[in-house]
């Protein structure tokens, strides 16, 4: 039986090959994720290990919870030179370092961000006895040595095409500050190989940027020779502060690492959700291709059975073929995955998302997963088939090369799929929740493909008007597609789940964006919203030389504060008390923003029930600064993602502030919004790369982009899908004109010509990709209506906006698919002997 087995695969090589391509895309998927995640991790894990070279213990600040010892919810413990000093006379302490670092946006000659924006920073150039920090080893010039003066790494210098005695545009916090390059650097630094940039001031500059005078934000030290990093660490414990901390080296780049592991998680998920769906789909065309196979050889099987073939071996000899096919699949699969894994590195690179130097990763589980995937699947779709098989007696197979599907089966099959879909679908209705979401909508898919075979036939009828047009060729073509119900069901449904996928997540990212769209109309008032393109905070000076423009009518900050209140964390935004009201739009269900000064605030309806308030309570908040205050509820207005919260007015909230920062400034112009307008705005900036002024529009548009490239790349993983289930239409229909070679050969014979058996065959493919696509695109707006009820409960704005114009998009890719899928088939149906096809059994 097992020679059988394999003279079956050397025997039907074409045949198997779509059924090959198959499981080797999804494999390859696989692989190359693997790949992929794996070099990015392993050459972020190496490169901050570099960075950490030269440090054996790092002292940071140590907080416990949300406050410190005297109950203050944001104040920073603080690392004096004092400390410095007292740490770098420890026995076995060879050196000391004191850093200080924080955001620093590097401007081009050409006013545009250097490098990656979130990773772009700034840090102090701390010199030892011998005036060099060893952290930063100069390449050219000399090191920052006062205020004005700035060293940059040599990526950054060499991209920006800057050098030594060149003046630089930074901006750490809004306002632009002109430096003098004065040197150039190398380093380990993981965020600079990442892409980022880095920027070095003496430490009086840094601290003065980043902290306070004579402060750390942490302690870098070296070990003497001879010293462990943990012998200097109980050394360093027993003289700290309580509210400092000892961290070994090692822990640190452990630490390090295993975050990044953390933040590729994410990406190698859902990455592999995807490739999990195209392996999903290639089921369908394996179990397909395997029943194909299977019904043309039943004589050869009925014959074997006779001869004294049990069940079992009949069964196993099946699962032996799909076990080669799968095997040379999960090979071919694992090398192209290797190729997809160093290609997307290179991409990544290409499209400037630079990653750090390191090999290419193929790790012994990822060789070990990809084999189990591709012979596991290939398996368990073939085992259904390869027991059908076997349970067709001897003499029944030998008189009739297709077996029927009985009555009974068909009933049976049909009531299954009712009960599944009706399930799911009132699961997904009455969902409240993620999970019951989910398990609604896959047994509402398997439902309606347990259904197919029955909603195949009404379907492709209604075909049969436009079908008609076509003649006799486009009769033979529908009843064709409906000969075989179960057969023409797994081929459409292969490109079905494709499309109920791609069809859900643009009604979903349609209905988000108009959502979106109409929040920013209706909740914002002000002309410009000035932030961050890094989101980091603002200076409040900013406000302050908008405010003096003569063009501008009002301004507020929006300034976050820590508090606590009845014992949980809540954060208080500070705003200008008088001008808030013309420059947003809050829905006030009591109350108003009238008079917000004072000891006054307004909350969110959320923030208002969970805490019990109203128009007229009063509660204590404890500010950042340990001090209490007594605040009274003067509205309460619906909250939004643009706007939610505790507002107060800003002059109660700064006196209590460690540090005044904006995280947005709302500006009114008396020009409204124009070209000109945003013009004098940025000017008054400094032009300033690393500084957003966005109108209503620029809001829309931005989140409108992010949304788009989100889309496209989720397409990008799905068309793997779609290649999936083009190859099952070319497999099903190349399977099917072998099958149908008599049939052809008679219809050549009574007078067909080969364009006409080629019509056949490429609308009967039509008919089928199109079949797949309408219930696709149609549980698609299902599933997206459904996924909207959840999110309309967080972003009150929803509503469902249906894209008629991609989803005609989508049903012509069903019909491409279609034609496409046909091609090769087609002319090989045409091309056969007429004689020859007769004869063929």
């Amino acid at each position: 039986m097992f020679r059988t087995a394999l003279r079956n695969v050397l025997a039907h090589k074409a045949r198997l090959l779509m059924t090959v391509l198959a499981v080797m895309l999804g494999v390859a998927f696989v692989s190359g994720t693997l790949v992929f995640t794996n070099t990015i991790s392993d050459a972020f894990q190496k490169s901050s290990e570099k960075g950490f070279t030269g440090v054996d213990i790092a002292i940071q600040p140590h907080r416990d919870g949300d406050s410190d010892d005297k109950g203050k919810p944001g104040e920073a413990p603080k690392l004096t030179q004092g400390l410095l000093d007292k740490v770098a006379k420890v026995p076995g302490a060879a050196r000391a370092t004191g850093s200080v670092s924080g955001f620093a946006a590097i401007s081009d000659k050409h006013g545009k961000l250097v490098g990656e924006g979130f990773n772009s920073s700034g840090a102090n150039y701390y010199p030892g006895a011998d005036g060099k920090d060893t952290r930063y080893p100069m390449t050219s010039g000399r090191a920052p040595k006062a205020a004005g003066e700035i060293a940059l790494d040599t990526r950054s210098a060499d991209r920006a095409g800057y050098k030594v005695g060149d003046t630089v545009r930074i901006s750490v916090d809004g306002p632009v500050l002109e430096q003098k390059v004065t040197g150039v650097f190398a380093t380990d630094d993981g965020n600079v190989a990442a892409g980022g940039s880095l920027a070095l001031f003496d430490t009086a500059t840094a601290q003065k940027l980043y902290a306070k005078p004579g402060e750390f934000s942490q302690i870098d030290m070296q070990a003497a020779a001879g010293t462990t990093q943990t012998a200097l660490k109980e050394r360093l414990d027993k003289i700290l502060p309580r509210d400092a901390e000892a961290t070994t080296g090692k822990k640190l780049a452990d630490d390090q690492a295993a975050a990044i592991a953390r933040g590729m998680d994410g990406m190698k998920t859902g990455m592999l959700t995807f490739a999990g769906i195209s392996l999903f789909v290639g089921i369908f065309i394996i179990a397909n291709t395997f029943t194909m196979l299977v019904s043309q050889r039943t004589k050869e099987l009925a014959l074997m059975r006779a001869v004294g073939a049990s069940r079992r071996q009949v069964t196993r000899s099946v699962l032996i073929e799909a076990l080669v096919v799968g095997a040379i699949a999960a090979v071919a699969g694992l090398l192209a995955g290797i190729g997809i894994g160093a290609g997307l590195r290179a991409l990544m690179n290409g499209t400037g998302a630079t990653v750090p130097d390191g090999p290419l990763v193929i790790s012994p589980n990822t060789i070990l997963t990809s084999l189990v995937v591709g012979v596991v699947v290939t398996v368990l779709a073939a085992w259904l088939p390869g027991r059908r098989a076997a349970k067709i007696p001897p003499v029944a197979a030998m008189n009739s090369v297709h077996a029927v599907a009985t009555t009974r089966s068909l009933v049976v099959r049909n009531s299954i799929g009712g009960v599944l879909s009706a399930a799911g679908a009132l699961l997904t209705v009455v969902a409240d929740n993620e999970s019951m979401l989910g398990l609604g909508a896959g047994l509402l898919l398997i439902g309606v493909f347990v259904l197919t075979p029955l909603l195949s036939r009404p379907l492709i009828a209604a075909a049969a008007p436009v079908l008609r047009v076509f003649g006799i060729s486009g009769k033979l073509a529908r009843q064709n597609a409906v000969r075989n119900p179960r057969r023409t069901a797994a081929t459409a449904s292969a490109l079905m789940i494709g499309l109920t996928l791609i069809t859900g997540l643009t009604v979903i990212a349609g209905s988000v964006q108009q959502a979106i769209d109409k929040m920013a109309t209706d909740a914002i008032k002000a002309d410009y919203v000035i932030s961050m393109a890094t989101r980091t905070p603002l200076s409040p000076d900013v406000e302050k030389k908008l405010a003096a423009l003569p063009d501008v009518t009002a301004t507020s900050p929006l300034r976050n504060s820590p508090s606590r209140i009845d014992g949980d964390s809540e954060y208080l935004t500070g705003v200008n008390g008088k001008t808030i009201g013309s420059l947003t739009k809050l829905d006030f269900t009591t109350g108003s923003l009238a008079g917000l000064s004072g000891g006054k605030a307004v909350v969110d309806d959320d923030t208002a029930k969970r805490h019990g308030w109203k128009p007229g309570s009063s509660f204590t908040a404890t500010y950042e600064d340990g001090k209490q205050g007594k605040l009274t509820v003067s509205g309460v207005y619906e909250g939004n993602e643009l706007m939610k919260g505790i507002l107060l007015d800003k002059a109660t909230l700064a006196p209590h502030q460690t540090e005044i920062t904006d995280m947005q400034v709302m500006v009114k112009t008396k020009a409204g919004t124009s070209d000109a307008t945003k013009d004098t705005l940025e000017k008054a900036l400094g032009d300033n790369p690393a500084i957003q002024v966005q109108d209503k529009k620029d809001i829309s548009e931005s989140i409108a982009k992010m949304i788009s490239l989100m889309l496209n790349m989720l397409y990008g993983l799905l068309a793997m899908a779609v290649i999936v289930a083009v190859l099952g239409v070319v497999n099903t229909l190349a399977m099917s004109v072998f099958e149908r070679s008599q049939e052809i050969g008679m219809l050549r014979a009574i007078g067909l010509d080969r364009k006409g058996i080629k019509r056949m065959v490429r609308l009967e493919s039509l008919v089928i990709s199109l079949f797949g696509g309408v219930l696709g695109i149609g549980l698609g707006v299902f599933f997206g209506w459904a996924a909207g009820e959840q999110i309309a409960s967080s972003l009150a704005t929803y509503e469902l906006a249906l894209p008629w114009g991609r989803m005609a998009l989508f049903l012509g890719l069903a019909a491409v698919v279609g034609v496409l899928a046909a091609l090769w088939p087609a002319r090989r149906a045409a091309k056969l002997n007429m004689l020859s096809a007769i004869k063929a059994e």
